[in-house]
């Protein structure tokens, strides 16, 4: 039996509060092109929820919805976010009647008990409290799971507070017997906070001291705040050679600011001159971190400023990996974009290629061996294509593990066009890999007499052909 219906959302969130009505909205998509679905939802806390309308119509492919309110509540969820429980069931079927039949709630409800036994499609809703009132909570009884889960399901609940909610949930980890856990979490989370608060003491506080043990030095505290004017007076006081400081894990501020993130912070840092791929004791870098938490501002800006995609950590995962695992399917798309330029180039697909470029696919994309588009278009002798990477900025002098450019390769593929093309559009003549090998050496050896002839027209010296064995 063909699905009849999706629910977009897989559980209900419902964002708690004590002594009051709290709400979820729950959206039903019809899967079901000729037919309106009959929905019909039961709880297994009658005592708890209720659900209005609590059955209904999906029209064909359209959408529908209904809300599931919790009754006022004067103690908090003995466990949460989720609620083993609380669950709901949502019958469906293909409302097959009398077009004059009544569509109305109780209507509906009557027409799925004529239904007979196991003709019903039924989908299994899950509960998870969720909301700044129960992180508060969670946070002041130093439960580090509870607080982990709240944010991970509502990733907006730090980002949200007003700053004196922030400053207050964090006193309350604060006064905990020990905070460090917490606090940590909350500040690598996003929550935002004057750089000073006020304890128990009554004495002004530096917040930056609680991070001694973690190794975080300035550099690390100002990112954890998103204070960028302290970050840029910090790159301005110590240089911009100290920007990849390292903490006790091997992170330095671009991998925080990564993990929590803070775009503007990362930003900074990387315009500033902070190693994109600088790897943690882990081996992860700041894409790695981006990209596993589903972070598309901060994937896109570090893969526009050229960070490596395909850079692995310990366990052998790329970003790209990282964000499979997660089901973060934008992030996929965004990164494997670079492998499809790059598939696009080696096999000369212009109309593809073009279509990428001008969509904002990342040009900087290299595989395990370091090539790039530019590298795969030109040891194939795509002239057309090695002119439209060029003509979209691909740089001329991009180097693969071995310190090939993409001339020493479109010499090595024998293409004289695209030789040509990659010298008319400045490329270096004389370019060197790491060996010392030159686009000449490899004419030579490989016997083209017209690229050989070319190449000495243009420039190239006969003088550094050859190359070291080192």
């Amino acid at each position: 039996m063909e699905t009849l219906v999706e629910v977009l959302e897989q559980e209900a969130r419902i964002d708690f509060a004590l002594n009051c009505k709290c709400r979820a909205i729950v959206r039903l998509k019809s899967l079901c092109a000729t037919t309106p679905i009959a929905f019909k939802v039961q709880t297994s806390s009658p005592n708890k929820f209720l659900v209005n309308p609590p059955s209904g119509l999906v029209p064909p492919l359209a959408y529908a919805t209904f809300q599931i309110i919790l009754k006022p509540q004067t103690q908090f969820p003995p466990t949460f976010p989720r609620s083993p429980s609380d669950r709901f069931l949502i019958k469906t079927a293909e409302f097959t009647t009398n077009p004059s039949e009544s569509t109305h709630p109780d209507s509906i409800n009557s027409w799925f008990s004529t239904r007979p036994h196991g003709s019903t499609q039924d989908l299994k809703l899950k509960v998870a409290f969720v909301g700044p009132v129960l992180l508060r909570h969670a946070v002041g009884c130093g439960d580090v799971d509870s607080v982990r889960n709240l944010i991970k399901r509502q990733k907006s609940i730090l980002t949200e507070l007003s700053p004196r909610e922030a400053e207050s949930l964090l006193r309350v980890a604060t006064e905990l017997v020990n905070p460090e856990e917490i606090v940590n979490l909350l500040v690598e989370a996003g929550l935002k906070i004057e750089a000073r608060v006020r304890l128990d003491n009554n004495a002004s506080y530096p917040v930056e001291s609680r991070w001694a043990a973690k190794g975080w030095d300035e550099l690390h505290v100002a990112v954890a705040f998103d204070q960028t004017d302290e970050i840029l007076s910090l790159i301005k006081s110590r240089g911009y050679g100290s920007l990849d400081c390292r903490d006790k894990e091997g992170r330095t501020p671009l991998h925080l600011a990564a993990s929590k993130g803070s775009i503007w912070c990362a930003k900074l840092l990387v315009e500033s001159g902070a190693d994109m791929n600088a790897r943690c004791k882990d081996g992860r870098t700041a894409l790695h971190r981006a990209a596993a938490n589903g972070d598309r501002l901060i994937v896109e800006m570090l893969i526009e400023f050229g960070a490596d995609p395909a850079i692995t950590n310990d366990r052998g995962q790329s970003p790209l990996d990282a964000a499979r695992d997660k089901e973060h399917k934008e992030i996929v798309e965004i990164l494997e974009r670079g492998e499809v330029v790059l598939m696009a180039a080696r096999r000369g697909e212009l109309e593809r290629l073009e279509l990428l470029l001008q969509k904002g696919a990342t040009m900087n994309y290299c595989d395990q061996y370091g090539l790039t588009a530019l590298h795969a278009a030109a040891i194939k002798g795509h002239r057309d294509a090695v002119l439209m990477l060029v003509k979209f900025g691909l740089d001329l002098e991009c180097k693969d593990n071995e310190g090939h450019a993409p001339l020493h390769l479109a010499v090595e593929g024998g293409s004289l066009e695209t030789v040509e093309v990659l010298v008319d559009k400045g490329a270096d003549v004389n370019a060197k890999t790491m060996k010392g090998v030159t686009p000449l050496y490899i004419a030579r050896a490989m016997g083209y007499d017209d690229i050989s002839e070319f190449l000495i027209s243009r420039g190239a010296s006969s003088s550094i052909t050859s190359f070291s064995s080192s």
